[in-house]
């Protein structure tokens, strides 16, 4: 056989896809009679090759009955661009040879994706359109370390897996692959021949920018560095100040239940901006929260088991939809928080499991990479690129979509390796500890990273223990978020309200213990979607009473919300007091709005927002510990409760003051840190509200006479299951005593 020929073994190894190196195979290769040209053209009756021109250059051999086709060009010995032209029975067609293309990614992409430091991963690999050796085509590239064989496959290859054979970087386990004439819009997977040589499940890319709507699987080419903004404004005051000191109100929606149309279909991210974003502004809220709109196969699953950790889900449109609609957001003043879930993923064959026919993305050990309360694998965070694959997906969501926070779901069940599990279903460090080091690495890693490279956003985690320092900077030995949910001030807050009045003074600690670890870290008070699932009702179900009195506790349960100190979120429908428990398959209830006593809870949120981002006394210091102060703390017979919120120096004080009986309190005297007009501001017993219409005449004035501490007090009406907020007017002159 002349030399210049390919090796037997070499063409059966390709022709049955289990080369190890296609690319030193086919295309142009160098041997000691020249350059050669070789092709694999399933279907092909006849191949040869033609300039840019269209001109033939030479005609390529069939190696036997193989589709496998090659020629010596002459005594060439420069590379030259090049055409492949096919012929059969129904025709004929030209086109550019994948396998003519130098490789794209370079050494450097491998040194930073094996250190675990590849700070933005997702411009190299997933698929990218772009100009290459001047061809228009998509670059596709993947990591599959044990893989014996990659291959993109889609309708552009008759989802053929010998075709787009990819070039294995034997570095980092990367593998590449230029296709010349695909563009966005292209559905693809990858094809992995595990090292048993077993073909496994197509997988959908874990980089991919876009998806196929469930419940197909495929990956779209998507590009999302090209979106039109027009929010440099709003990010540009996003810059500025502490997160910490300014108001955050939040409104938790689950983007395919909030409303639908005819009943059933999804709205569009555009509808969703033309609804969603107008609704949430008139409510007063600052943020919207999203529940995972990372794309995930299962909608019962709520997003929170996803698969796709960079495409937003095709449930409500394409990328560019998502990015119109953040942007719609920004305009209107409002910010978007994502629920962002590195905790753990689906097994679906599909996705990440097993990826590359071992485990690579989960942890080896079960006792360490299964998690038994969700049935889903858990990351190994200690392999440093599957922890850069997970930072990647943080900050791809802060830079192409300009969101403005993450907040980090079940960072408890990371935090712990013993979580959820009994003696003997998990795996101890060598010094028998519980925690999980690499996971605290990790989630130090992506606050720095966030905080470094996207100043102005901010990072939210969903943690239920006492950790340590879960909002403490990375320096001082925390975990670096800038909030963390107040879960145990949920709780006993529920707990507190679900009880008969009657019963409430047996329990008035229930809403005095929070105060004594409020400051303890930065704070979010969630009244979230977890809180009206699972026959626990809804927040309105949960209150006693005749149906007045549930609406009055309810209506009091949120003035005292908003009176302390934290930041808010509440979940979508209890803004207007739902009465059934949220189904994930249905829009909200909102007819209940044509009736009064629900519009009154709406109205009443509306303003608590308003009264909350307009006065720094209710914001400003809600992480700091001289933001508040009891007033009064022990009326465990009255349940009565009173406390005072300060903002600077310059910023008027309000008191809260709350009475959770359906007694009135005539003349209860309240201490006061001056003497003056002290106004009215808020009254959940407002009749514009469907309360009684009790109140103080919008006013009351304080004397000079000394009450709980302080050097002033006012008497005043408590109106039944009510929550009043009074700011001092500044007309009346006196020092302010914190």
């Amino acid at each position: 056989m002349k030399s210049w020929r390919a090796d037997e073994a070499d063409v059966q190894s390709l022709v049955a896809a289990r080369h190890g190196d296609p690319f030193s195979l086919l295309g142009l290769q160098e041997t000691p009679d020249g350059l050669a040209v070789r092709a694999f053209v399933p279907d092909a009756e006849a191949v040869e090759i033609v300039g840019l021109d269209g001109a033939r250059i030479t005609v390529l051999e069939r190696r036997g009955h193989t589709d496998f086709f090659e020629a010596l060009v002459g005594a060439r010995r420069q590379r030259f661009p090049y055409r492949v032209k096919a012929r059969n029975a129904g025709g004929e067609w030209v086109f550019a040879d994948p396998y003519a293309f130098g490789p794209i990614l370079g050494p450097m992409d491998d040194y930073l994706l094996v250190e675990g430091t590849h700070r933005q991963l997702y411009e190299r690999l997933g698929a990218h359109p772009m100009r290459h050796e001047n061809v228009e085509g998509v670059h596709f590239a993947v990591w599959a370390p044990d893989a014996l064989r990659v291959s993109v496959v889609g309708d552009f290859n008759a989802w053929d897996g010998r075709r787009h054979q990819m070039r294995k970087r034997i570095d980092s386990g990367l593998w590449e692959i230029f296709a010349p004439a695909l563009a966005e819009g292209t559905m693809y997977k990858f094809e992995i021949v595990g090292p048993d040589g077993v073909v496994l499940p197509l997988k959908a890319d874990p980089f991919g920018f876009g998806s196929e709507m469930r419940p197909s699987t495929a990956s779209v080419v998507t590009r999302t560095d090209n979106f039109s903004w027009n929010d440099d404004d709003y990010l540009e005051a996003r810059s500025k100040g502490d997160p910490r000191r300014k108001p955050m109100s939040t409104y938790e929606v689950h983007l395919a239940s909030w409303q639908k149309n005819d009943g059933w279909k999804f709205l569009t991210y555009d509808e969703l901006a033309d609804r969603l974003v107008p609704y949430a502004v008139e409510m007063g809220f600052t943020h919207i929260e999203l529940m995972p709109v990372s794309e995930h196969p299962l909608d019962a699953s709520w997003g929170y088991q996803p698969i796709g950790l960079f495409a937003p889900t095709r449930r409500h449109g394409d990328p560019a939809g998502f990015a119109r609609f953040v942007d719609r957001a920004h305009q209107a003043g409002l910010g978007i928080i994502l629920d962002w879930v590195p905790a753990h993923f689906p097994t679906d064959q599909h996705g990440l499991a097993h990826f590359d026919g071992k485990p690579l993305y989960e942890h080896s050990d079960p006792r360490r990479g299964f998690h038994p309360d969700w049935n889903t694998a858990i990351y190994d965070f200690g392999r440093r690129e599957v922890a850069n694959f997970l930072s990647a997906s943080a900050l791809y969501w802060l830079d192409r979509y300009h969101v403005d926070g993450l907040r980090v779901d079940a960072v408890a069940s990371m935090l712990y390796l013993d979580y959820s599990r009994k003696p003997g279903e998990w795996l101890p460090n060598p010094d028998g500890s519980n925690q999980n080091n690499d996971a605290v690495a990790f989630l130090q890693r992506v606050n720095k990273l966030a905080y470094g490279e996207h100043p102005g956003t901010t990072t939210i985690a969903e943690e239920s223990t006492s950790w340590p320092g879960v909002s403490q900077p990375v320096h001082s030995g925390g975990l670096g978020f800038g909030f963390k949910w107040n879960m145990g001030w949920m709780h006993d807050t529920l707990d507190y309200m679900s009880l008969d009045p009657v019963y409430r003074r047996y329990h008035h600690d229930k809403l005095t213990f929070g105060l004594l670890y409020a400051f303890s870290e930065n704070f979010v008070l969630p009244l979230s979607h977890d809180e009206v699932v699972h026959g626990k009702r809804s927040i309105l179900g949960r209150m006693p009473g005749d149906e007045w009195q549930q609406f009055a506790n309810l209506r009091a349960y949120y003035g005292l919300m908003w009176g302390h100190p934290g930041k808010k979120l509440l979940f979508m429908g209890q803004e207007f007091g739902q009465r059934n428990e949220w189904n994930f398959d249905q829009s909200l209830e909102w007819h209940l709005l044509d009736y009064p006593l629900h519009a009154g809870v709406k109205d009443f949120v509306r303003d608590l927002n308003r009264a909350y981002r307009e006065r720094p006394a209710l914001h400003a210091r809600d992480c700091e510990g001289d933001g508040f102060r009891w007033v009064v703390a022990d009326d465990k017979d009255q349940s009565v409760y009173a406390f005072l919120r300060f903002g600077g120096p310059d910023d008027r004080p309000i008191v809260v003051i709350c009475n959770f009986t359906p007694i009135v309190r005539y003349g209860y005297r309240i201490g006061l840190p001056h003497a003056g007009r002290w106004r009215e501001v808020l009254n959940s017993d407002a009749s514009i509200y469907g309360g009684s219409g009790l109140g103080n005449l919008g006013a009351v004035e304080a004397s000079a006479l000394p009450a709980h501490g302080l050097p002033a007090s006012a008497d005043l009406i408590l109106p039944p299951l009510s929550t009043l907020f009074l700011e001092y007017d500044p007309a009346a002159k006196a020092d302010l005593i914190q």
